[in-house]
């Protein structure tokens, strides 16, 4: 037999290998192979009697009795590839916990008699690498180049490769243990036979602490229903110590045992009735559920605050009370805080929880739940868009809130895949239901919609009919012409934050660039520090204090002095959340509570949470943000929104800039006003009659889609064309020029002026590769699938001559 096997690299076609056990074989189970010289963990894609064209190797090892990915997972992937155009093997990487991809290891070993070597005629690097070998048996590149302290030791590793003197040798790691914990329980005999026990006492006469130890492990065992206990718990609450315990087991009284547990902590509390709902939450409800009974998938419309979670809610249980499980994905970690606590509150130990910020064993241990109910059995699973790859049986219900949002989508590396349309794929191949929740809906849905190709259901009013915030303009030109600035407030928003605090409510102050100044700026000779592995400036980070290029990573000290004229005069320009911090401090001093949330400072596993907490527990007044902030949280204390710089949104030289600065500035807007009290929102601008911030104060969200619809069709972008977009990179500039010039050449033969580019993009250059791109646009009437495989096909042929093989080409379909 004959199987192909997808492993966990780019590669452009799958791999066959044979297979000898034909009887253990099949679709979806790990298997391990060889791929040139290492070893991989693959998964069998296919099986099949006909042998290929070439000459097969064995699989080297079946690692599972049963298949660790499903029959529906495996046709996702198959979709997933064809339609965003990228390998299966980077749909492996992305689609299944690093814990369960097993490969080998490099190692170098010694192959030569070191006491019989003559060290002088070796270099003085190769010497050390040897004398290394022979203290250590065995070492990884990682720990050769420790030992060097030199960034490439291969030419002395090939060297003495070549000499005989050090051979490779391949170790495959398994990067999943078992959580264990130590158990200790009543020997077998003594539970069936009273003359054992009473022999057990006579051994324990003159111990009399074995003998205390033994009587509180039987009331204990009593307790728990003669079940197995801790060996921790028993030996804490006896007060007792290891080496008494040791003594009875010694004695064959008690035996002690390691037993598997699961890492994921559960729901400690106890779970309360659904909510009720409101008479227009009913009806949209009641509307929700007509429309899936016509096997339609449904988008809801719902303002902020109108309450769309208990909607939610209501159908996870109509779901659950027909034995169905439900996909509930959510765009950003910073969201889920809230909703896990919420959707706990309801269901219990029912609910899982899956996102990066798990440890990989973590997320390994919920994969095998999901698969065979291992430790737990989870009827809701909540994550963000990666959760969309796990393995789902019997699904009823797909949720996507906030399905707007361009955290959906992503961005590097490969695949990069659309959690929101994935979803809707997954539903259709396990016949479930799907729903698409948002306050500001994307423009595709509002034209599938309008094209009645999903159903639409709108939720018009906030829960309790609280009105929606009343959304004010600070006029930022007029500000600063009558010199009521107070640093990046306007004199107005202080006052509405000064009325806001004393009137006991908290505030938030939106601004979308974290880091403290985005630029330095020399005023003697306007030099600006730029990172050096980019076409950006560095931001400064006033608190390490550094600056940090947040495209590469590259960071170096904060400038005292101009690198160009030597000059000190060196001014922070722009504004980041750190400024804003720093700025509301001062105008306040201790008296009120400050905190920022953004990279920066949510960075661990809990740090959201924390957050979060202080906040609705009142310990936080001003709260700062980046677009964290306007994500679907929800505080019952918030008077007031600020946005610092509303215009930042509006000017992006992207297609979707006005789309993005409607549903976030009304996002953001929807974080104020909760339990019958209006909130208010101020807009800092210079622009204040600007269309789009005139719609988002109107709330009139009917003329925004009808208009930007309208420009869209006009200019050719989706939703009425599909858009791909293609880059190009190299580092050095005149190879990626001459090969983008010749695949634009190429291209445009068959696609004409459909094609555009190719162009730097808006940063020509990051982490030392030069970037240029093309942006291809297709007619709907088109037949997509032939045209991307045409694409694909075209691309590999050019990448795969010799003057471009050194380019990198990645593709993005239907680009954010």
């Amino acid at each position: 037999m004959y199987v192909d096997v997808v492993v966990p690299l780019a590669l452009p076609k799958i791999l066959t290998y044979r297979c000898d056990d034909h009887e253990s074989i099949q679709t979806g189970l790990r298997v391990i192979v060889q791929v040139a010289k290492k070893q991989y963990t693959g998964i069998v894609y296919t099986t099949n009697q006909k042998p290929p064209s070439y000459k097969t190797k064995p699989i080297v090892a079946v690692l599972d009795e049963k298949p660790i990915l499903q029959t529906e997972q495996l046709q996702l992937w198959s979709w997933i590839s064809r339609y965003y155009m990228c390998s299966l093997g980077e749909l492996m990487i992305a689609g299944i916990p690093n814990a369960l991809k097993l490969q080998s290891d490099t190692y170098y070993i010694t192959s030569c008699n070191f006491e019989e070597e003559d060290l002088s005629t070796y270099k003085e690097n190769e010497q050390i690498i040897l004398e290394a070998l022979h203290h250590n048996n065995r070492l990884s590149l990682a720990e050769i180049v420790d030992i060097l302290k030199v960034k490439y030791p291969h030419p002395y590793l090939k060297s003495l490769l070549n000499k005989g003197k050090i051979t490779l040798y391949e170790e495959l790691s398994d990067g999943y243990a078992e959580k264990k914990i130590s158990k200790i329980n009543l020997s077998p005999k003594l539970k069936e036979d009273d003359e054992s026990m009473k022999q057990a006492f006579d051994q324990l006469t003159r111990a009399p602490k074995q003998e205390a130890l033994f009587l509180h492990f039987l009331h204990r065992f009593q307790d728990v229903g003669e079940k197995a206990i801790s060996k921790k718990k028993l030996l804490t609450s006896s007060s007792s110590s290891p080496a008494v315990l040791k003594g009875l087991i010694d004695k064959k009284i008690l035996i002690q045992y390691e037993e598997e547990i699961g890492r994921i902590s559960g729901f400690k509390g106890e779970t309360k009735k659904l909510p009720e709902l409101s008479s227009a939450q009913h009806t949209a409800f009641e509307s929700v559920t007509t429309l899936f009974k016509e096997n339609q998938k449904v988008l809801l419309h719902g303002v902020t605050g109108s309450g769309k979670t208990e909607i939610y809610i209501h159908l996870i249980e109509q779901q659950l009370k027909n034995k169905k499980k439900v996909l509930y994905l959510l765009p950003e970690i910073a969201i889920t805080t809230q909703i896990i606590q919420r959707l706990q509150s309801y269901f219990g130990n029912r609910v899982a929880i899956y996102h990066s910020r798990f440890s990989m064993a973590e997320r390994t241990e919920l994969w095998y739940d999901l698969l065979e109910e291992k430790f737990q059995e989870y009827d809701v699973i909540l994550g963000a868009r990666s959760a969309v790859f796990l393995p789902l049986k019997n699904l009823g219900l797909v949720i996507v809130d906030e399905e707007h949002e361009q955290s959906y989508k992503q961005f590097d590396p490969s695949p990069r895949y659309h959690a929101r349309e994935v979803a809707s794929k997954l539903a259709d191949i396990h016949s479930a239901q799907l729903l698409l929740g948002s306050a500001t809906p994307s423009i595709e849905m509002m034209q599938l919609v309008n094209e009645k190709k999903i159903g639409y259901v709108t939720l018009k009013e906030r829960f309790h009919q609280v009105p929606m915030p009343e959304i004010q303009f600070a006029d930022l030109k007029r500000a600063h012409q009558k010199k009521e600035m107070k640093g990046a407030f306007s004199s107005f928003l202080l006052e509405q934050v000064e009325e806001t605090l004393k009137a006991n409510k908290q505030v938030i102050l939106f601004q979308n660039r974290r880091g403290y100044a985005p630029r330095q700026l020399c005023t003697t000779c306007g030099w600006i520090p730029m990172c050096k592995k980019c076409d950006v400036s560095m931001t400064l980070h006033k608190y390490q204090p550094i600056m940090k290029c947040h495209y590469c990573g590259y960071r170096t000290k904060k400038v005292e002095k101009c690198g160009a004229c030597g000059s000190h005069d060196i001014k922070q320009m722009g504004l980041g959340t750190q400024k804003i911090e720093e700025e509301i401090t001062h105008h306040f001093g201790d008296q009120y509570s400050v905190k920022r949330m953004d990279w920066d400072t949510t960075r661990k596993k809990s740090s959201f949470q924390l957050i979060i907490d202080q906040f609705e527990q009142k310990e936080i007044d001003i709260l700062i943000g980046t677009q964290m902030v306007s994500k679907g949280l929800d505080f019952e204390h918030v008077g007031l929104v600020g946005v610092m710089q509303a215009d930042d949104l509006l000017f992006y030289p992207d297609f979707r800039a006005f789309e993005r600065s409607f549903q976030l500035l009304t996002q953001v807007s929807g974080r104020s006003g909760r339990k019958n009290e209006r909130g208010k929102v101020i807009l800092q601008s210079y622009d204040p009659h600007h269309w789009i911030l005139q719609k988002v104060m109107e709330y009139n969200d009917e003329a925004f889609y009808k208009q930007e619809l309208a420009d869209r069709k006009h200019f050719n972008y989706p939703p009425f064309y599909h858009l791909i977009h293609l880059t190009l990179l190299h580092k050095r500039v005149e190879v990626l020029s001459e090969g983008s010039r010749e695949l634009g050449k190429r291209l445009k033969k068959k696609l004409g002026n459909r094609v555009l580019g190719p162009e730097f993009t808006i940063i020509p250059r990051i982490n030392t590769y030069y970037q240029h791109q093309f942006i291809i646009k297709l007619e709907k009437s088109l037949s997509y699938s032939k045209l991307k495989k045409y694409l694909k096909d075209e691309i590999d042929r050019w990448n795969a001559e010799k003057s471009y093989k050194s380019i990198r080409a990645k593709i993005d379909v239907d680009p954010m």
